[in-house]
């Protein structure tokens, strides 16, 4: 099955979704949700055995942004952003003599960075070596880039320094694993380089911004997310709990989608069953197996009443949720794109969800995150600034 065969299936079975109002979260369930808003992404994909989660969510938000500007719907190549992190990721690892992260993980601030700095371009101009029968499958590329980059590091000693033939050789790994990299392209007829190509697109990157809810740093100002995967050391507006849900709730309502970047390693999250809750007894919940550990895929089984019939949920505060982050509970795990907003029977609010895990025998790639789980467990949202209430921005001294 070629990528645009199953691209054209994933819109057609998503739009069937949307068309029945997808009431449930999976077969047999008792949940029964309705449309408060919702919008028609761009088709899941899935990111294969990679922990590129970060790429293929934001690129997913930029594009739904560009369907809202009102063009055509585009399918960005993921890779290409991966590939040039891995450029800068790599610079930087050295710069600072391997004290930062150098892994496959990534934050929403890679895209832009990539973006300014190179441009972007579709999908079909830069596959990264995709495999229409295996997908991506990123372990032995990064293996090799790890053990190159170790022994690089060692050399830091040398009284010559490093040779800064590196970073060519450091490109040719990339070229052998994820293609020749783009200089030039022809695209409908037309030909750009990638930086063209990212302004004939017309997404201002300034445009867009993280925002997150933490009490270890001041309310209303500007913090850094400390995570291991914010290697470029990307900033975020640091708001009160309830401006983090309202501020996602408010961008869907001015028909603006959310990129979401958080811990999917809990038990109450279920992509088999197509929902993400916080039950008040969670000991009910039965996991089997393991999660992967580049959370690439549904991971564990898990199995609980709560899944398919609502119930309790705890209750989520600013205290419970920082405890959590500081004892080390909320793991940054994955980054996903919040398409719509639902409520259940009891009026309880979910967020509707895309995920980059395929759409195979899942609920057709989405799920539904209930408001607690949303609370508790979200690292960060990245989002166009506009879709900002001007109370919001104003206090934050976001122009």
């Amino acid at each position: 099955m070629n990528l645009k065969f199953k691209i054209l299936l994933h819109l057609i079975l998503f739009s069937a979704v949307v068309s029945n109002a997808q009431t449930t979260n999976v077969e047999g369930s008792k949940y029964q949700f309705t449309k408060i808003y919702n919008f028609d992404p761009s088709p899941v994909l899935s990111q294969g055995r990679t922990s590129t989660c970060w790429s293929f969510s934001c690129l997913s938000f930029l594009e739904s942004e560009l369907m809202r500007m009102g063009k055509p719907s585009i399918n960005l190549s993921e890779m290409y952003i991966v590939r040039k992190a891995y450029e800068l990721k790599a610079e930087k690892y050295i710069r600072m003599d391997g004290k930062i992260n150098f892994g496959q993980g990534g934050a929403f601030h890679d895209i832009p960075l990539v973006i300014k700095n190179f441009g972007i371009v579709p999908y079909d101009i830069y596959t990264g070596n995709y495999n229409n029968d295996k997908g991506h499958n990123h372990d032995a590329m990064f293996t090799e880039y790890e053990t190159y980059m170790s022994a690089l590091l060692s050399k830091i000693s040398n009284p010559n320094g490093i040779d800064l033939s590196w970073k060519n050789e450091f490109k040719g790994l990339l070229d052998k694993n994820l293609g020749k990299d783009i200089q030039e392209f022809e695209w409908q007829g037309k030909k750009y380089t990638p930086k063209s190509y990212a302004s004939y697109l017309g997404l201002n990157m300034d445009n867009y911004v993280s925002i997150t809810s933490f009490t270890n740093h001041p309310i209303y100002s500007k913090c850094q997310l400390e995570i291991p995967d914010n290697w470029a050391w990307g900033e975020s507006y640091n708001v009160p709990l309830d401006d983090l849900f309202n501020v996602t709730e408010q961008a869907l309502k001015n028909g603006y989608t959310v990129a979401w970047g958080a811990d999917v390693s809990e038990k109450g999250f279920s992509f088999k069953n197509g929902i993400a809750i916080v039950p008040e007894n969670s000991g009910q919940i039965e996991v089997k197996g393991k999660d992967n550990k580049g959370f690439n895929d549904a991971g564990a089984d898990r199995s609980g009443n709560q899944f398919t019939s609502p119930g309790k949920e705890l209750v989520i505060t600013a205290e419970n949720r920082q405890l959590a982050y500081d004892n080390k509970t909320t793991t940054d795990d994955h980054g996903m794109h919040i398409v719509g907003l639902f409520k259940d029977q009891n009026g309880t609010k979910y967020f509707l969800v895309k995920n980059s895990w395929g759409s195979g025998n899942y609920p057709k790639g989405f799920l539904y995150v209930s408001e607690n789980y949303f609370r508790f467990k979200t690292i960060n949202v990245y989002l166009h600034k506009d879709a900002i209430s001007t109370d919001l921005k104003s206090k934050l001294n976001l122009n």
